[in-house]
């Protein structure tokens, strides 16, 4: 019987609930399944601190709640990789997925790719963005601690992350365009009724301007035509939160299935696309609600859409997937999980990474005698248990200004460019194991086009990418900065978690993450990038 390499029966782009619920159902039912994830599994729903409105769940975090999703699907043979899917080819009974990490092959795809944040598209909203105008009230709120946040939207989002910022704002202030809340009462009431917040509706923001930060406010009453300002007499700054909705992540089937104007895709009542062999579920479809519940009951209806292709295709083709077999070597770092400081997934995911790193590392340390720098080395000393391609050795602390930090450097010494100033956990993990991949070689897969840019940079280029370890979109940019910096050796990829690292904060006005520095300052930018925008801002 003919097999083929990289080849799975469904390959499931996107994460997020949908995605996992689909990637378990078929995995239950015996088809070999691989989700394929750009950033973090658990999608945008992980940044949500609190739900209590999924059924058969009393309370939980976003995040909680889909790593219980991703381990069931895992633990009925699910694959997962991270990789971001740069295009598709589904002519023929056989369809292809082209990522940054190589093809694979299948009879069927599922795009599940969610949707992102919304600009709102008020005067000097770009050019204060991550100096007060943010997105995300898990990874910036902090950063508004004891100040006034106003909240631009009347969704879902915005009633339950005003609640949430109330942990850190002086007061919060929630700006509705329309004539009140565009969600459930439960949600609308607990914001209306929370001592720390105000509700103004009809109306909209016109302008945010400052200097450095956010200074001054000005918005309008739909109805009666006030304009109010709003500046506060100490010249203290503050914080404007947008949640005025989300843009669908479809940009890789535009041109291979219909969509509506907004940029949704548009499916039958099975989940099924224009597309051959292509379905979609979650966020990315038109649909009146966009909630946990019905993102995992789309997931679940695709997914045996799909096990009707699959199995269809297999009787028609003879090709039937293979399933990979557990090697050993896998099998006794899951067991020497206990009482680490990787859990068995990890541990799992580092030994995937270090059996194809082509050349050894070392792990330079410069610590001094915080308990962070205790914490560091016990991280970097349990790494380099698991290969024989790391070790570990402790440099001069004089050679670094802010401490503790990890540089990986090459076998005989010679620095990569790449370094971490903190300890690479929570959403960091990932990224930073990514950077020793990179840095031995032989690395993520590139485009030619992208390696010749990437070469193309000729002068030095030092790039601090400062990131809260609690932030799901820092990890892009910090992939993006790292693998450009592995591939040319002009340039430098520094990270640095902002929570130990007050300085560089107040330095560069940090009021989002990521923020981006290049040069020590020559230019600033927030939000997440890929590869491909890096490179264009850099050039």
């Amino acid at each position: 019987m003919e097999q083929m390499e990289n080849f799975y029966d469904v390959v499931i782009i996107g994460g997020g609930p949908a995605g996992l619920t689909a990637a378990l159902y078929l995995a239950r039912a015996h088809y070999r399944v691989i989700v394929v994830e750009k950033e973090h599994f658990g999608g945008q729903i992980t940044i949500t601190s609190e739900i209590v409105n999924y059924p058969g769940v009393e309370r939980t975090s976003g995040a909680a709640l889909t790593e219980t999703m991703r381990k069931q699907a895992e633990s009925f043979g699910a694959e997962f990789l991270l990789a971001e899917v740069t295009g598709l080819d589904l002519d023929g009974d056989v369809k292809i997925v082209r990522t940054n990490r190589g093809e694979m092959k299948c009879f069927g795809a599922l795009l599940a790719t969610g949707a992102h944040p919304r600009m709102a598209g008020f005067q000097g909203e770009e050019k204060f963005r991550g100096r007060g105008v943010a997105y995300c009230a898990t990874c910036d709120g902090e950063f508004f601690t004891g100040k006034d946040i106003f909240v631009v939207g009347g969704g879902f989002a915005a009633a339950e992350e005003s609640v949430f910022l109330t942990k850190y704002a002086r007061h919060v202030t929630i700006l509705i365009r329309g004539e009140n809340f565009r969600c459930a009462q439960s949600a609308a009431n607990t914001a209306r009724n929370h001592e720390k917040i105000t509700v103004l509706t009809n109306t909209v923001v016109e302008e945010v301007s400052g200097d450095t930060a956010l200074r001054r406010l000005r918005y309008r009453n739909t109805k009666t035509g006030q304009v109010t300002i709003y500046q506060p007499a100490d010249g203290n700054s503050f914080g404007v939160f947008v949640f005025a909705g989300y843009e669908p992540a479809t940009q890789i089937v535009r041109g291979l299935a219909k969509m509506n104007e907004d940029g949704y895709i548009l499916t039958d009542r099975n989940q099924k696309t224009t597309a051959s062999g292509l379905y979609a579920a979650g966020d990315v479809c038109v649909k009146p609600l966009r909630q946990v519940v019905t993102a995992v009951g789309e997931g679940a209806l695709a997914a045996t859409e799909l096990e009707r292709l699959c199995s269809a295709m297999q009787e028609k083709t003879g090709l039937h997937p293979q399933f990979p077999t557990v090697q050993e070597e896998k099998a006794e770092a899951l067991a020497k999980s206990d009482g680490s400081l990787f859990t068995g997934d990890m541990l799992s995911q580092l030994n995937t990474v270090f059996e194809r790193m082509a050349s050894p590392l070392i792990l330079r340390l410069y610590l001094d005698a915080t308990p962070i720098s205790n914490e560091l080395r016990r991280y970097m000393d349990e790494m380099a248990i698991q290969s024989s391609k790391l070790s570990v050795e402790i440099g001069d602390a004089a050679d670094e200004d802010h401490l503790p930090c990890v540089r990986v450097c090459r076998a005989d010494g010679s620095w990569t460019g790449l370094s971490f100033h903190g300890v690479p956990g929570g959403h960091e993990f990932t990224s930073f194991v990514l950077s020793l991949y990179n840095a031995a070689g032989p690395g993520q897969a590139l485009d030619e086009e992208i390696i010749a840019a990437i070469q193309k940079i000729q002068k030095p280029v030092d790039l601090q990418v400062l990131v809260s370890l609690s932030c799901t979109m820092c990890p892009e940019m910090v992939t993006a900065a790292q693998r450009i910096a592995a591939e040319n050796p002009n340039i430098t990829a520094q990270v640095y978690d902002l929570n130990h690292f007050p300085d560089l904060r107040d330095k560069y006005q940090v009021m989002s993450v990521p923020c981006l520095v290049v040069n020590g300052g020559e230019q600033v930018t927030f939000g997440k990038k890929n590869i491909q925008q890096l490179l264009e801002f850099l050039s």
